[in-house]
């Protein structure tokens, strides 16, 4: 009996002292309390298919029917993409081939759709018709380019009236056909009266897409020179001081914010850790001993060492400049759409805002993350709020 309960107390031991490891392994990595939450729908799967565009707009919409009283609603995503991808189409043959074409898009898209199309909810029209149960679109994103591509191309020196319809069904085949009527709740609509009728009339000219940069003049509107902007649609340019006010005033006032970012950062962790930093060695708290330490190692192992993320640290000061740099060097690129829904803070009371992604319950948050000020500063590419939500002396300025 002693041996049993000296060998049982051991096992006890050992298994408290792996406990108080993996206790103080977790106290040491982040750790979010909210700030505020905004009213928000659940998180989507975009799966293999580019238009995050979609999914965060639609997002941001769901959250703007919320905020406005109106029943939570599920958006078809794909009623945006097969419409855009015809407009696309369209654009691209007339273009000669000379502008982007692709899965991907802005987040104005959403407001473009909803202006000339309407609105559908995902109940009647998923946009799987492929045999597929997620979105999965290498074949017909591919398939589709390379309609356009041989329309361009075709060596009869005269482009047939009957393509569009060809890339019409082509389009249709994979995401389904888009009814002219459908049947929600019991009532019958329209895209149009859908959009006008159960969304209550929900406007998009209520919405104003701004960015941040400097080889345009603040306080006008330019055309965002990225590849995805096929509308060739312009966006509001603002100091990025006024940027962060913008986020932070329409969060106060119960807005959320559709987020547009580079997100091929290292510090854009994809992990559980479930964060999106920009950090930076902080020598101010090593002591001589460490600091030589860090001095000695390669670059490789510096990288290493500050991207492993297991804990809130020092980051980057953003500045105007460095922001543009990047985005004049191509370092920050128009990579991903996401939703900001909220604010909170890590263990060291250091702000982030939550961001809603759309890849599913992908880390240890259920598929959202928290973004710190110093990212959001550096590799927003663009943001898309109501027009309510900017502070006056801002929306003064930029004459709306």
């Amino acid at each position: 009996m002693k041996i049993k309960r000296v060998i049982s107390i051991a096992v006890l031991l050992f298994f408290c002292s792996l406990a108080t490891q993996a206790q103080e392994k977790k106290d040491t990595s982040y750790k979010f309390t909210l700030v505020k939450e905004l009213p928000h729908t659940g998180v989507k799967d975009q799966f293999r298919s580019g238009t995050c565009w979609s999914f965060a707009g639609t997002s941001f919409i769901e959250s703007e029917l919320l905020r406005m009283g109106k029943p939570e609603v599920n958006l078809s995503e794909m009623f945006l993409v097969n419409h855009c991808y015809r407009n696309k189409a369209d654009r691209y043959v007339r273009m000669q081939g000379n502008t982007n074409f692709g899965g991907g898009g802005l987040l104005h898209d959403i407001l473009y759709v909803m202006k000339n199309y309407g609105l559908m909810p995902e109940s009647n029209y998923p946009g799987l018709n492929y045999g597929e149960k997620k979105h999965v679109h290498g074949e017909v994103d591919n398939l589709l380019k390379e309609m356009v591509t041989a329309i361009v191309q075709n060596k009869n020196k005269k482009i047939t009236p009957v393509w569009s319809v060809a890339f019409q069904k082509c389009a249709d085949t994979y995401f389904g056909e888009i009814p002219e009527e459908f049947k929600y709740e019991g009532k019958k609509y329209t895209p149009k009266t859908f959009m006008s009728d159960f969304c209550g009339g929900i406007n998009p000219d209520d919405y104003v897409e701004i960015t941040s940069f400097s080889h345009h003049p603040f306080y006008q509107q330019f055309i965002l020179e990225v590849p995805d902007n096929w509308l060739w649609e312009k966006l509001y340019n603002v100091p990025l001081g006024d940027l962060k006010q913008i986020i932070d005033n329409a969060i106060d006032k119960g807005y959320t914010v559709g987020w547009a970012a580079d997100v091929s950062e290292k510090g854009f962790a994809t992990s559980q850790k479930g964060v999106a930093v920009v950090p930076e060695v902080n020598k101010e708290e090593m002591s001589n001993a460490e600091i030589t330490k860090w001095e000695k190692l390669s670059d490789a192992d510096k990288d290493k060492e500050l991207y492993k993320l297991n804990k809130p640290g020092k980051e980057k000061v953003i500045t105007q400049e460095l922001r543009q740099a990047a985005f004049d060097s191509q370092e920050t690129t128009d990579d991903h759409a996401m939703h900001i829904i909220g604010l909170a803070k890590d263990q060291n009371g250091t702000p982030y805002y939550k961001i809603k992604n759309s890849w599913g319950p992908y880390n240890s948050f259920d598929g959202y993350f928290y973004a710190s000020i110093p990212y959001i500063q550096y590799k927003t590419t663009a943001i898309l709020v109501n027009k309510n939500a900017l502070p006056e002396d801002i929306r003064k300025k930029l004459g709306i």
